[in-house]
């Protein structure tokens, strides 16, 4: 620990952000960093609690108590090594991360959490500010290749720690840059993309190849892959979105939220693009889903200068508390307001769409819904619904972005002509804790086997994907495991 008495001397602070009107001008991040002193009192309060539970609620397993304690006496180098050796990225958890590590500190049973989250971001940063962050090529190359198909967090992770163990990697991304949902899906006012490409550059100074524009068993070739590569690692990520199948749904104005959000990622970056534009400009928006993806419509529509926007979801409204059923220190299912809902929108729960409304021409005019009661089950558990009588309307809009979630990896391409067995849910199928599927070779890493998921769970499955390829191809591995210790 840092301080002995610095939580009881300290509240928890957050760093500043740019005045809403403000920032909705621009696509940058917005949130002022904290000064070195305001990072190291933040690091004060983490507590002597003998049992760390903030580790068992990071999925990466980060040696929080340790790097909190680093900061705290200053020592940046000591604590950007301790946060690398179970991370590979926190600059982006330290920004994207809803940090369930938090949630599971002693300190916010009965006050609030270390801002663990922001003090991982600032130690990244300053690490990189100071020059602590080069790269490091291995000294040593096992002369084993592997292919890692997917380059979001899950690939890049696995990639990185793959290339550190000595083998020779090469990353496949089918768009025009590496990064996958980092780069398109993430909006640039939560992760301006020099982070992205900073970290890219860095992978290949340390022999990382990444080939983009490359959609493996499209327009490459699968059997020369399996020809030349010792192992696969499977990453492509969850991308078939969750539909709504509602009378009208072919009406033009319902576009999927991560059409919308990669489009203007790419505007952001002037890249052109041969889809027809989704705008939100001058229009009533409406987001089906309340989750991180709907959130970022959301700011990403007011930025776009949207006459009015609203957020449902059919779920009911979440409380602002703990609850019996949501006991310290799981992760808590809580009402939450991102930084975008305090740009401006209006939010509902308990409201199903019964049909998507067009007029003559076939462009979207309205939706007509409905509110609903849930029963709950004594566990907290929404169970059935049923529709509440005379609250039937419609609602005036023009564009309408569906944001429910993803269903599983695209199956037409690659999984159909690899022939890997497949879940119920119509994920890889790869064991956990071995990642490895029905082809020995062939291994899958994040949101492509667990299905839907959080960044910072990507990158714990990359990494321990590539320490079982290691061990598939070496027989042992050097690589840490996930509490950071070195396996053999």
């Amino acid at each position: 620990m840092g301080k002995v008495t610095g939580f009881l001397e300290y509240e928890r602070t957050s760093p500043a952000k740019q005045d809403p009107q403000a920032r909705l001008k621009h696509y940058n991040e917005f949130v002022v960093a904290f000064e070195q002193e305001q990072v190291k009192q933040e690091g004060a309060r983490c507590m002597d609690c003998g049992v760390p539970f903030c580790q068992s609620g990071c999925p990466l397993g980060n040696v929080i108590p340790e790097f909190n304690e680093a900061v705290y006496k200053g020592e940046w180098e000591l604590a950007s090594s301790i946060l690398l050796s179970t991370n590979n990225f926190p600059e982006f958890t330290g920004r994207i991360c809803p940090a369930p590590c938090e949630s599971a500190c002693v300190l916010g049973i009965n006050k609030s959490p270390v801002s663990i989250e922001e003090i991982e971001k600032h130690i990244i940063e300053i690490a990189f500010a100071k020059g602590y962050i080069k790269a490091e090529p291995p000294l040593i190359r096992t002369g084993k290749k592997v292919a890692v198909i997917g380059s979001g967090p899950a690939g890049l992770a696995a990639a990185a720690q793959l290339n550190k163990a000595g083998h020779e990697v090469v990353v496949y991304e089918r768009d025009d840059r590496p990064g996958g949902l980092l780069n398109y899906g993430i909006p640039d006012f939560k992760l301006q993309k020099d982070v992205v490409s900073r970290r890219i550059s860095l992978m290949e100074k340390e022999g990382i190849e990444f080939k983009c524009n490359s959609n493996v068993g499209v327009n490459v070739e699968l059997n020369t892959l399996l020809r030349d590569f010792q192992s696969i690692v499977l990453a492509g990520g969850s991308t078939i979105p969750r539909d709504l199948p509602a009378k009208g749904r072919e009406a033009k104005g319902v576009h999927f939220a991560m059409d919308f959000l990669k489009q203007q990622n790419k505007r952001v970056a002037g890249i052109s693009f041969e889809q027809e534009a989704i705008s939100a400009t001058g229009k009533d928006v409406i987001v089906i889903g309340g989750g991180d993806t709907g959130s970022d419509c959301v700011g990403t529509s007011n930025r776009q200068g949207a006459r009015s926007v609203m957020q449902f979801e059919i779920m009911p409204k979440p409380g602002t508390a703990r609850t019996s059923n949501m006991p310290w220190p799981t992760f808590p299912t809580l009402l939450k307001v991102t930084t975008s809902h305090e740009e401006g929108c209006e939010r509902a729960w308990g409201v199903n769409t019964k049909e998507f409304l067009k007029d003559e021409e076939g462009n979207l005019k309205g939706i007509l819904v409905v509110d609903v009661e849930w029963e709950i089950d004594p566990s907290g558990r929404p169970l059935n619904f049923k529709e509440v009588a005379g609250t039937e309307r419609e609602l005036p809009c023009q564009l309408i972005l569906l944001a429910m979630g993803f269903l599983h990896p695209q199956k037409e391409g690659l999984i159909e002509k690899l022939g890997v067995e497949l879940d119920a849910r119509g994920n890889v199928k790869a064991e956990e804790g071995k990642f490895q599927t029905n082809i020995a070779k062939i291994f899958a890493a994040g949101d492509m086997r667990r299905g839907q998921s959080l960044v910072v769970w990507a990158i714990s499955e990359g990494r321990e994907t590539a320490r079982k390829v290691d061990m598939y191809l070496m027989g042992s591995s050097r690589l840490a495991t996930k509490d950071g210790i070195p396996y053999a």
